[in-house]
C-alpha cells in the first residue's frame, strides 16, 4: 500500500508566531531561537500523513522541516524578499503615467472631423479670409470623388475585358444551375438565399417511370409547360450551407425516385397548382409578307398618281391659299355700330336693380 502524496511544507504557523508590530518597511527581527518540531503545530491533514509515515520518512520530514524554517528566518532571505518588494513598487511605478507625463487632449477642429489622426492635426487656424466656405469644401470634395471614377472607368475598367471568359453551355453531366443573389458588399438578408433549377428529363439514370415518380414527389414545384423545378433555401447563414442542402435534397429525391419498391402507381399527376398564362400570337394576316408590301407600294404608287392628275385639273386643294382666303375675309372692315345713351332718373336705376 503505497503512502498517499505528501503536501509541501507550510510555514503559516511559524510565521504567525513572529511578531508584526513596528515598521514593516525597515528590517525585522529575526528570532534566534533553534527550531523544535512540534507535532500540535501541524493542520489535520498533515498529521495524518505523518502517521502514515515511517520512522525514516519521519525524521526526513523533520529535517526538511527544519532546512525550510532555517532558510525563511535567515538574513539573505529577509533581504530576496525586499529586494523582489522593491523591484515590483519600482515596475509598477514605470508602468503608471504620471500626471505631468500625460500630454494635453488636442480638440480637432472642424477641418480635421472624420480624419484617422484628428488628434494630431489640433484645432483650426484663424480664418482670415483667404479661403473657400465649408459648402464649397463639401462640393470640391464631391467634384475630386467624381474625377477619381471617371479615371477608373477610362483607364482600369478597359482593362477587365482581358478577364472575360466566352459563355459555354453547361454540359449534359451538370444538369443543376444555381443562382445567388449579391448587393455588391452591402450586408443583406437574401444574400445568404440560393435557387435550384433543373429540367427532369436532363437527369441522368432515370427512366420514364422514375421520373414520374420524382415529379410527383416534388410536387407543386414542377412546372408541367417548361419541365423545369425550381427550388430556394435560405436556412442557413452562408450561401455554400444553403448550395449543399440543396444538392442533399436532390440526391435524395434521386435515390427515392429510383427505389422500385413502390411507384406511386396509385397516385395521379396533380399539376392543379400550376395556372397557364394565356398567350397571344401575332395574326397571320397582318404579318408583312413580301406579297403584303409589293400590295402597300402599288396603293402608294396609285394614289400619288391621281393627285397628280388632281393638281392637272386644278381640283387640288391647297391648304394654304384656303387659309389666305379666310384671312382676307375675316380683315373686311365692320361698320362702327350707333352710339346709344344711358338712361337717366328712375329709368337708371331700374336697370342698376336688374
Amino acid at each position: 500500500m503505497g503512502l498517499p502524496d505528501r503536501r509541501p511544507f507550510q510555514s503559516a504557523s511559524t510565521h504567525r508566531a513572529l511578531s508584526d508590530e513596528g515598521d514593516r518597511s525597515g528590517p525585522r527581527d529575526i528570532p534566534n531561537e533553534p527550531y523544535s518540531f512540534n507535532y500540535d503545530q501541524l493542520v489535520p491533514e498533515e498529521r495524518h500523513h505523518y502517521d502514515l509515515l515511517s520512522p525514516e520518512e519521519k525524521k526526513k520530514f523533520q529535517d526538511d522541516e527544519r532546512a525550510a524554517y532555517e532558510r525563511l528566518t535567515s538574513a539573505d532571505m529577509e533581504s530576496e524578499i525586499q529586494g523582489m518588494v522593491s523591484q515590483a513598487v519600482y515596475d509598477i511605478s514605470r508602468e503608471t503615467p504620471r500626471e505631468k507625463d500625460i500630454p494635453p487632449r488636442i480638440t480637432p477642429g472642424l477641418m480635421a472631423m472624420g480624419e484617422i489622426d484628428e488628434q494630431d492635426s489640433g484645432e483650426d487656424e484663424d480664418f482670415e479670409g483667404d479661403d473657400i466656405t465649408s459648402i464649397a469644401h463639401g462640393e470640391l470634395e464631391q467634384h475630386r470623388e467624381i474625377r477619381e471614377y471617371a479615371r477608373i472607368a477610362a483607364w482600369e475598367m478597359p482593362m477587365l475585358s482581358k478577364l472575360a471568359k466566352p459563355f459555354v453551355l453547361p454540359p449534359q453531366d451538370k444538369p443543376l444551375r444555381f443562382r445567388y443573389t449579391t448587393y455588391m458588399g452591402e450586408t443583406h438578408p437574401a444574400a445568404k438565399k440560393v435557387v435550384l433549377e433543373f429540367c427532369t428529363r436532363d437527369l441522368p439514370n432515370l427512366t420514364e417511370a422514375q421520373r414520374i415518380k420524382l415529379v410527383k414527389l416534388i410536387g407543386v414545384r414542377y412546372n408541367p409547360e417548361t419541365d423545369l423545378v425550381k427550388m430556394s433555401c435560405e436556412m442557413f447563414e452562408t450561401q455554400a450551407q444553403n448550395k449543399r442542402y440543396l444538392g442533399d435534397l436532390v440526391d435524395s429525391l434521386m435515390a427515392e425516385a429510383q427505389d422500385s419498391r413502390d411507384m406511386f402507381d396509385d397516385v395521379p399527376l396533380d399539376f392543379r397548382h400550376h395556372k397557364s398564362k394565356p398567350k397571344f400570337e401575332f395574326p397571320e394576316k397582318w404579318k408583312l409578307t413580301e406579297e403584303r408590301r409589293a400590295q402597300l407600294e402599288e396603293n402608294q404608287r396609285q394614289r400619288e398618281l391621281r393627285e397628280k392628275e388632281r393638281e392637272e385639273v386644278g381640283r387640288l386643294v391647297e391648304g394654304a391659299k384656303v387659309i389666305e382666303q379666310v384671312m382676307e375675309a375675316t380683315t373686311m372692315k365692320v361698320p362702327a355700330a350707333a352710339k346709344v345713351e344711358a338712361p337717366k332718373g328712375k329709368n337708371r336705376q331700374r336697370l342698376a336693380a336688374r
